[in-house]
């Protein structure tokens, strides 16, 4: 008795160890960011290393919530551990934001509120402020909740409510603003309709099939080759956006030479690869891991060049307008912002990632290869039609929407077969069991043509039971297999829906707080 009050102490001392080093490498990472600032030559202004030390504080937050969206369905397929994940993506997230992060921010993220309304320099340092730490204050929140929220969207929040305290209401661009609350419906959807329309593509080509080996040697390279053309023009028009600029023409066409490649060189790997995997739905999964891990890194690559500046960019404007005594469009963004940024998301990513991980990679619904594929492959795709149409959507909610997508599909599929059972058992009522089973069996076995076919020839012959409406919907509520986790649903859009007026409110209050004590 004694010995299992020991283990229970050491067990919950234990939890309590690790959470305490998260929380003391964290503090750790952002005293160095003081420390580094306050070294600097040339004298710091006391507002830059505070403004730097929230930069860190929201690059943390950052890594801990927006870059699950990236690798979460990778390691709830298996296709990668979690532990494999984090190091693919810190490598990755960090190269992005360095190689391709740019030299140059907006300093009014969106072009959401206008410049000109702000009185002095003084008034948008303190506006940029109270934006920068009512965003990492609502991500670290929804963190704590498990709620994968867009970080784009918590930062315009922030500049928005502060805007409004520091100039009123004429200074916000409410036509910006509509468009950033369409992309709450907009995103998420066209996410997931896009990877159930992949998903659906490859059940009917592939795993319906009775010799998915031969379909998978035919399919597999070109659903590659899919990928390796919409993930070219995603790294052209988002990744390296700040070091080189290509339309979206010039985009599509070199990655559909790069497809070509991609395809040509994966039909020899797959045919090679065929004979070593069996004929069944575990099989078919294997051909999709490596891809997947490519989508993961390449996903990950584009995020650490877009979405560093959610992190650095007020850290820069309020650089530039301490130095330079105006408020400036653009402003540069000097090598030790960009390096709090990359190394903020990648430490946030290691501490607190897992957590939202996990949520996206298993708790929402189950995933495999073949689905966080076509996950990965929707998040690449809608980011290219969203450029072209210039939505405003969010990375985030697409990789959710998408997760949501494939599982919907999912129960709508299995519903669907298992209302087809029931039927074909009531056309048999009065048969033998064994010739109810023998059917069931065929057509279980059977292609999907055989399927049709077998449920014809029932059609053709009048049923043993005509099934009334009422019956009908009855079966319908019967088989209907919930396969996305409704309570996800429910507190993840609820997240969504307020992110933009919570971070709103608290950099309003934020605000009002640092003039209160500037002044």
């Amino acid at each position: 008795m004694e010995l299992e009050k020991i283990a229970e102490i050491e067990y919950a001392t234990w939890v309590g160890r690790k959470e305490l080093f998260r929380l003391g490498t964290a503090l750790l990472f952002i005293i160095g960011i003081m420390l580094f600032t306050v070294s600097r030559e040339g004298g710091v202004s006391p507002l830059l290393v505070v403004a730097a030390m929230i930069g860190g504080y929201m690059a943390l937050n950052i890594g801990a919530n927006d870059v699950a969206n990236n690798v979460g369905p990778a390691v709830g397929s298996r296709a990668l551990t979690l532990t494999g994940a984090i190091f693919l993506a810190v490598i990755f997230e960090a190269a992005g934001a360095l190689i391709a992060g740019g030299e140059v921010v907006g300093t009014i993220k969106k072009g959401i509120i206008n410049p000109e309304l702000i009185a002095n320099a003084d008034v948008f340092v303190w506006l940029m402020m109270a934006a920068l730490l009512a965003g990492a204050l609502w991500l670290n929140l929804a963190t704590a909740f498990g709620a994968p929220v867009s970080t784009t969207h918590s930062i315009v929040g922030g500049v928005l409510g502060a805007g409004i305290a520091a100039g009123g209401w004429g200074i916000a661009d409410w036509g910006k603003m509509s468009q950033i609350a369409a992309s709450w419906v907009i995103s998420p959807v066209l996410g997931g309709l896009i990877a159930a329309s992949f998903l659906y593509l490859i059940k009917r080509t592939i795993t319906y099939r009775k010799d998915m080996i031969r379909a998978a040697k035919y399919m597999v390279p070109i659903l590659i080759g899919v990928m390796a053309w919409a993930f070219s023009a995603y790294l052209m028009l988002k990744g390296f956006k700040k070091l080189w600029k290509f339309d979206i023409v010039t985009a599509l066409s070199v990655g559909l030479v790069v497809a070509v490649v991609i395809a040509f060189v994966s039909k020899m790997i797959i045919a090679r690869v065929a004979g070593r995997i069996e004929n069944s739905k575990q099989g078919i999964n294997q051909l999709f891991t490596l891809p997947l891990i490519f989508a993961a890194a390449l996903l990950s690559f584009a995020h650490g060049a877009n979405d560093v500046a959610n992190a650095v960019g007020p850290l820069a404007a309020i650089n530039d307008a301490l130095t330079s005594h105006e408020v400036a469009k653009k402003a540069a963004i000097p090598l030790w912002v960009m390096m709090v940024g990359a190394i903020g998301i990648a430490i946030g990513l290691a501490l607190y990632g897992p957590k939202l991980i996990k949520t996206v990679g298993s708790e929402i619904t189950e995933l495999n290869q073949t689905r966080a594929f076509c996950i990965a492959l929707s998040a690449a795709i809608t980011v290219i039609i969203a450029t072209h149409l210039g939505l405003p959507v969010s990375s985030t909610h697409i990789a959710v929407g998408a997760i949501f997508g494939v599982g919907f599909l999912r129960e709508y599929l299995k519903a669907s077969y298992a209302r087809m059972v029931e039927e074909i058992k009531l056309h048999h009522k009065n048969s033998e069991q064994g010739e109810i089973e023998s059917f069931l069996s065929q057509f279980e076995k059977g292609s999907l043509r055989e399927k049709c076919e077998m449920l014809q020839q029932l059609k053709k012959h009048k049923a043993a039971v005509e099934l009334t409406k009422k019956e009908r919907k009855s079966l319908k509520r019967k088989y209907t297999h919930e396969l996305v986790k409704r309570s996800a649903l429910m507190k993840i859009a609820a997240a969504w829906l307020i992110t933009v007026p919570v971070s709103g409110l608290m950099a309003a209050i934020l605000y009002f707080t640092i003039r209160g004590m500037m002044l």
